[in-house]
């Protein structure tokens, strides 16, 4: 009778045990998943310099949207990986910030600031994006994405502004005048682009991470 006791009790152990274990692996699968795709979406973020437009001290980039749309697909964690992957790899000399620019001396310049704000832009944008579900109805899900969306957006002025008005030494008005005012026409177009991405590309992300 004990040897029949002692031998479901090392049963049930390898079951649990190997319960754990799965477990363990699945989770440790799933972030190398994710931690892949961030990378990825560095790369997509470090080759979007050479999509920019030239208007004064700050260009109309594509970056500032890749930034964003990493928060909307990946989430608060990995968007903000993919985001500070991309900038580490600018400050540490690579030619990936706008117009082929790298070196840690770009933060310390007019636009510095809303380089830091890319990587706010991916965190608030994720947080927002919890409230997102597949099984949303499209107006509400369209609505949620389009809130994220913008909060990232406005999170790269906060950050930007701030810096820009500071380096140049600008008036409010002017810091307004020539870094938002410029720019919040090409950003809505990048918003309304992106809402449909992130509708297509969320859930096929979060099926291949699972």
């Amino acid at each position: 009778m004990a040897w029949k006791m002692r031998a479901a009790a090392g049963s049930s152990f390898r079951r649990n045990y190997s319960t754990v274990l799965n477990k363990n692996l699945k989770g440790v699968c799933t972030k190398m998943r994710k931690s892949i795709i961030s990378a990825v979406f560095a790369a997509l973020i470090c080759a979007g310099w050479m999509m920019a437009i030239p208007i004064g001290p700050i260009p109309i980039v594509l970056q500032n949207a890749l930034a964003v749309l990493a928060g909307l697909l990946l989430g608060p964690v990995f968007g903000g990986l993919a985001v500070l992957l991309f900038l580490l790899a600018g400050a540490v000399g690579l030619p990936v910030f706008s117009g082929g620019s790298g070196g840690f001396a770009v933060f310390a310049g007019p636009t510095g600031g809303f380089l830091v704000g890319y990587f706010a832009a991916a965190v608030v944008g994720g947080c927002i994006m919890k409230l997102f579900r597949e099984e949303q109805r499209w107006p509400l899900a369209c609505g949620i994405i389009a809130v994220a969306g913008l909060l990232g957006f406005l999170s790269i002025y906060v950050f930007g502004l701030l810096w820009f008005k500071h380096v140049l030494n600008l008036s409010w008005q002017h810091a307004f005048l020539k870094g938002f005012i410029p720019f919040i026409l090409p950003d809505l177009m990048k918003l309304l682009v992106a809402i449909p991405i992130t509708l297509k590309l969320r859930p096929i992300i979060r099926r291949y991470t699972e």
